[in-house]
């Protein structure tokens, strides 16, 4: 009976570790297939520098703070987190 359980313990440890091995090799290789299809970045043109970014009108920041509120609401954000970052908005 001993035997019997060691070599089933043998066997699911090596198809856990297959398993394992198996599924590294896929991530490894989709990351590889997905770097080959992403299109690549244009170069750089230091011909003039990028235009600043416009300043976000009144009705952005009101959806922004509606979202911060709802994640208040939910639990994501401390009341602390959600003065901080409502801080930031505001001050933009």
């Amino acid at each position: 009976m001993p035997g019997l359980l060691r070599g089933v313990a043998r066997t699911a440890v090596v198809a856990g570790t297959a398993t394992a091995v198996s599924n590294r090799v896929s991530r490894r290789q989709q990351g590889r297939w997905a770097a080959q299809q992403a299109p690549q970045p244009p170069a750089p043109s230091y011909a003039e520098p990028p235009a600043a970014p416009a300043a976000p009108d009144m009705t952005t920041k009101i959806e922004q703070l509606k979202q911060l509120g709802e994640l208040k609401t939910q639990g994501v954000l401390t009341d602390a987190e959600f003065e901080e970052q409502k801080r930031r908005l505001l001050e933009a």
